[in-house]
């Protein structure tokens, strides 16, 4: 296994639609998914698809609720009922930085494992954003796009001490926090 280098945001390769894996079982998307998950580990991530390491496929990875890594492979997903809630997100190609995005409070996914075997399910909470994260990737968004308020987006550092300071001062900083 190896880690691979992950794409910073102004790439190109994160502004483009992934195209489908061809064939799911094949040893190097094989490969390709055990790296991910090893990169993602060495960068403290919870998710990351593939056009972040420069390959534009559309598979994508995330940590499960148990610890372990999850693959999916040509997924779709679609969001269950009208409900939305805005939350923190960060992402490994645009370090350093936070934002505060509406989502879909809940989701169906479906597509393949690395087996090539039919994978489907819902999710809600934060597997439902990552996986919602992910999948943009896929499509060349990344989550400053879907933003609508940009007084929500800041530097890591500078969020974690506003928050800090109003909790401080007595304030709500639970939803607050980056």
């Amino acid at each position: 296994m190896a880690i691979l280098k992950i794409a910073r945001m102004g790439h190109p390769v994160l502004l483009r639609r992934a195209d489908p894996v061809e064939d799911p079982t094949h040893p190097e998307i094989r490969r390709l998914v055990a790296d991910m998950a090893e990169t993602m580990e060495d960068a403290g991530g919870i998710g990351l698809a593939a056009p972040q390491v420069h390959v534009p496929l559309r598979l994508f990875v995330w940590r499960g609720g148990a610890g372990n890594v999850i693959a999916l492979i040509n997924p779709e997903i679609e969001a269950v009922g009208e409900e939305t809630e805005s939350g923190w997100e960060g992402c490994l190609s645009i370090p350093g930085l936070r934002g505060s995005v509406p989502r879909a409070s809940r989701i169906r996914f479906r597509g393949l494992d690395i087996a090539g075997k039919p994978v489907e399910g819902e999710a809600a909470g934060l597997t439902a954003r990552v996986i919602q994260h992910e999948y943009d990737h896929l499509d060349g968004l990344l989550y400053p796009m879907r933003m609508t308020d940009f007084t929500l987006f800041g530097f890591t550092d500078e969020l974690a001490r506003a928050a800090a300071k109003t909790a401080e001062a007595g304030g709500d900083a639970e939803g607050d926090k980056p």
